[in-house]
Formats: C-alpha cells, structure tokens, sequence
C-alpha cells in the first residue's frame, strides 16, 4: 500500500514526505553492470534477455526475472558503423520484437555532446554472435537540430486510427514509432518505416519539454529540469509516456542536491503521439510529470528505466539504481525490478 509518510531510518537523508516506495524485488546472479537496462523474455524458450549500456551493449541472460543473471557477452563487439565520436562504447538499448527478429537500438555519443546518432541491430535469436549492425536509422542530431538523438525507445503501436484494425481477412498494419531524446529541448518522437533498413517517416515533434536545459564540459544548466530516457507503454485506454528526471551519473564525484538525482515521472495521453499530461492536467511539454519512483530507503537515483508485461508478474517498471549500502559510483548501478499497478489510470510501484 502506498501511503505519504517519513521513511524511518532515512529522514536524515531525505527530511520531507515521501511516498513509501516497495523496495526492489530480488535480483541474483550478475546484478551490476546495468546501466539504462532494457528487458524482453524469448517466447520459445523463456529465457530472460538484459541489455546495458557499455560493453558495447552488453547482454546478461536469467531463466527467470529474478536471475540469476549471467554476462554473455557484447550485441555489437565490433562497435556501431555509424561514424561519430563514442561508437565503439554504446549506450541506452531498447529491445523489441518486430515480425520474427529482434530490433536492438542503441545510441552513439559523448557524454555532453549533441552530436549524436540512434542506431539499430538485428537478430533472429538474441544470442551472442548473432547480431547484424544495421547502423544509423537515419535520426541524428547535431547543433543545428533541436534535440539529441540518444535513448530512442521502439514502439508498436496497433491501435492507431492510421492502421487497418485486424479482421478475419485483414492484417494489421502497424504504427512504428520512435521516442528519443536528452536534454536539448526534452524528448521527441519520430514515425518509423518497418523494411530491412528503418528510417523516419515523419519530422521529429516534441512529446515532452521540461526546459531547454543542455549540457556543458563546465557545469550543467538547469539540471534538475532535463528529461531523458523515454519509454512508451500502454494500458488499457492510456499511454503512458515514462522518462528519467534530474542528475543521472557521477554520484560518487558530484552528488546533486537533495532530491535532484535521477528519478521516474510519467505523463499519460489516449494518443500515443502526443496530447501527454499529468495527473493534475499539466502537459508533458509544458514541464509537466507525475513521479512514479525516486530515491527511498537505500534506493538512491532509480532511472533509466522501461516497462515489460510480463507473463508471471504482469507488469513491471524495471530500471538501474545506486545502493546506498554499497557505493556510489557509475559502476555500481544495480539492476531493479517492481510490480507496478494501474488500476487506478495512473501506474503505482
């Protein structure tokens, strides 16, 4: 039961009220090594795929979500064919079923920089060595671009009015679409083709805008506003537009002020193209955002976050996050994993 109250134990670290937040569920095996995880579960045999941020997207596999997770290797050892700066060191997967192949996108960057490129592997299986690097899906960012094309987040979308609703004598066609961005005028989305080689079918438009906060070598500007790290889910009549919040990184360099670290808000819209709002109606693009979960107990910085249905425990926001207990620093991200709820239109831990 969520409940407004003090955290015993943690006042000291977080002197307001607080939502009680559940605290993640287990995790064995290979926990670390989580940065921006992304999950899916292979229908023909079960097994549980992780995908993360470094190792050239590394992979973690577990026969069930609670682990225990084993390292398999990298999706791309040989690194991204798309010629920017950081394509050998891959960031923020998003994995997703498409047809009879998995699509596996990831972004190429530096850390502060807006040059910037989403990129795009396949495979049949998901296992190690099976992966084709398609390179760029034709969403890059630069200085003359209003966003950065980092942490794109796939999705399908079948119930879009543009589609051909599925009749006894009808296929489906699918919405593709593309939500990315960080920083730079918060998040946008992008209409996908879906051939061999997908590119946008759409000019990029705004989803979300807490600020025009960007990033500098110095010093950030307006940190706590920028967004990052989209997720688009649906349920029942809603979709419902995720992100990560604030300060992600460098915890153990330069902690952000009190409650300024990463943490998961949503927006909701009954289109998946924008319309998104919080709960007292604010927009997304207007700096709205409902918070779903942030630092509590040992918890510190959840984010990176993503939302899977999944077949034991419905559904579930998983996410990275730093152990007070154990460290602070990048590499010490912990894999976690909640049951979330939506029954009462907006999603509770």
């Amino acid at each position: 039961m969520v409940k407004i109250g003090f955290l015993f134990g943690t006042a000291a670290l977080f002197p307001r009220l607080v939502l009680a937040y559940i605290l993640p569920e287990a995790c064995t095996g290979t926990c670390t090594n989580s940065h921006d995880p992304s999950i899916i579960r292979r229908a023909s045999d079960g097994l549980y795929f992780r995908f993360s941020t470094g190792g050239k997207i590394a992979i973690h596999t577990a026969p069930d979500l609670t682990g225990p997770w084993t390292y398999k290797g990298a999706a791309v050892p040989r690194g991204s064919s798309i010629n920017l700066r950081g394509n050998q060191d891959l960031w923020a997967p998003d994995i997703s079923q498409v047809g009879d192949q998995y699509y596996l996108y990831y972004a190429v960057s530096t850390f502060g920089s807006q040059d910037s490129g989403i990129g795009l592997a396949k495979s049949y299986s998901m296992d190690v060595g099976t992966w084709t690097d398609v390179g760029s899906v034709g969403v890059i960012s630069n200085r003359s671009k209003p966003y950065n094309a980092i942490d794109a987040n796939l999705f399908v979308d079948y119930n879009s009015s543009s589609n051909n609703y599925r009749t006894n004598s009808t296929i489906v066609t699918p919405t593709y679409i593309l939500t990315f961005g960080s920083w730079w005028n918060g998040l946008f989305q992008v209409q996908m083709n879906n051939n061999s080689n997908p590119t946008p079918t759409s000019i990029a438009t705004t989803v979300a805008n807490g600020s025009s906060a960007v990033y500098t070598q110095i010093s950030y500007d307006s940190k706590d506003k920028a967004q990052e790290a989209a997720y688009l889910f649906k349920d029942g009549n809603y979709y419902y537009l995720f992100y990560s919040k604030g300060s992600c990184c460098g915890y153990d360099r330069d902690r952000p002020a009190r409650g300024k670290e990463y943490r998961i808000l949503v927006c909701r819209s009954t289109r998946a193209t924008g319309g998104f709002a919080d709960k007292t109606g604010k927009l997304c693009t207007n700096g709205g955002g409902t918070m779903v979960l942030e630092s509590h107990d040992w918890v510190y910085g959840p984010g990176g976050q993503g939302v899977y249905r999944d077949p034991v425990f419905g559904p579930v926001l998983y996410y990275h996050y730093i152990d007070t207990r154990v460290g602070y620093s990048d590499g010490q991200k912990r894999f976690g994993w909640n049951k979330i709820n939506f029954s009462s239109g907006w999603p509770v831990v």
